[in-house]
């Protein structure tokens, strides 16, 4: 199944107010990615919230452009962090 998603970015602390929105579909629910890491982590709500979003918008892509010059490098640390989060998690349920 595929969720669809709306990311809006707002300024709320300079005068020139400025927003920023996208659209994106994901396989995976990402309520419930958050959710997991808000009780699995030990992160406060707000990072787990960043943690949990910033995870499926930059994973999804960098497995799809995994070999790009941008990637390359980064790709297997993104790996290992992946994998250990993954087990921290699994310990905590």
């Amino acid at each position: 199944m595929k969720h669809n998603y709306r990311i809006t970015i707002e300024r709320t602390n300079e005068d020139n107010a400025a927003t920023m929105q996208f659209e994106f579909e994901d396989r995976e629910d990402m309520f419930a990615i958050v959710d997991a890491i808000k009780h699995g982590s030990g992160l406060d709500e707000n990072d787990s919230t960043r943690l949990g979003v910033a995870l499926r918008l930059l994973g999804p892509m960098m497995m799809k452009d995994r070999k790009h010059p941008l990637f390359a490098e980064f790709f297997p640390h993104f790996g290992t962090f992946m994998k250990g989060l993954k087990a921290k998690l699994k310990n905590k349920s």
